[in-house]
């Protein structure tokens, strides 16, 4: 079983920057990729990006050059670094861990607001 918590979410003003944290805990070795998803007010959720369990990453090309997708040593946190954000980035953003035995887990969700 794995669970994962995200943290970082807040109010900014366009052009600033946050970054966003998943924290997974439990069987962390059955995490094949951790992914970073959004949504919007009346909108699909959207893929943001992804790091898989050798260190890749990959963002979508929405947000390519503001977004870096990272992780710490331990391999129990991924964070999301997002740079010169947009009105456009408000949403909740969500962290999912998928598995090895395919298995997708979802986190609880943080509220991103971007607004002068």
């Amino acid at each position: 079983q794995v669970r994962l918590v995200e943290s970082g979410g807040g109010s900014v003003q366009p052009g600033g920057s946050l970054r966003l944290s998943c924290a997974a805990s439990g069987n962390l070795g059955s995490i094949i990729a951790l992914n970073w998803y959004r949504q919007a007010p009346g909108k699909q959720r959207e893929f943001i990006g992804r790091i898989i369990s050798s260190g890749n990453t990959r963002v979508a090309n929405s947000v390519k050059g503001r977004f870096t997708i990272s992780r710490a040593n331990a391999g129990n946190t991924v964070y999301l670094q997002m740079d010169s954000l947009k009105t456009e980035d408000t949403a909740v953003y969500y962290c999912n861990a998928e598995g090895s035995i395919g298995y997708s887990v979802w986190g609880q969700g943080t509220q991103v607001t971007v607004s002068s």
